[in-house]
């Protein structure tokens, strides 16, 4: 008697009537699960704290932090991934990638704010935009800060080489740029 050829349609099997994950896919997932793990390694110890790690897994990559030899380190990052394959690998992974592309934002963020210092210190057409976008803003207060940072920007144009220039004002409107938009 021959055993029954498995439905592909049943639930359980791939397209290929298999009721496993074949070879290859099993070493995709553990080498990702390695590269995960070579990503936390990298970690600080405040950032590793504040992610969902089991007590063993994270003394697992504190030791592999600590470790100096090459073939030690080596052997210590397959273990960390060989336990990576009990840890919640998608939480760590959303977690990481907020912490890559959060930094990203902010960069972002404080370059547009550099832009728009620029722009208010060469041009008050750039004030009369901010303020139509930003209606609350403190008009007065605005004023005089971009006031002050242009007259600190022509004092600093005339120093002689050697002499430091100063940025109080210029400092100053970058922080107020920023709690307008916050």
């Amino acid at each position: 008697m021959t055993s029954p050829i498995p439905d592909p349609a049943e639930p359980g099997f791939d397209d290929n009537g298999y009721d496993r994950p074949s070879k290859s896919q099993v070493k995709r997932e553990m080498h990702a699960l390695l590269d995960l793990g070579k990503q936390l390694i990298d970690l600080p110890d405040d950032r590793l704290k504040q992610l969902p790690l089991a007590e063993r897994l994270y003394e697992a990559i504190r030791l592999a932090q600590r470790t100096t030899s090459r073939e030690g380190r080596r052997r210590q990052t397959h273990f960390v991934g060989k336990l990576m394959r009990d840890a919640p690998a998608e939480e760590i992974r959303a977690q990481l990638d907020t912490w890559q592309n959060g930094s990203r934002e902010e960069t972002a963020a404080m370059h547009r704010l550099e832009t728009l210092r620029e722009r208010l210190l060469q041009d008050d057409e750039a004030l009369t935009k901010l303020l139509e976008d930003h209606p609350g803003a403190d008009v007065q207060q605005l004023r005089a800060t971009i006031r002050a940072a242009r007259k600190e920007a022509q004092h600093n144009a005339n120093l002689q080489p050697g002499q430091e220039p100063q940025r109080k004002h210029y400092r100053a409107l970058f922080q107020a740029l920023k709690a307008l938009t916050a």
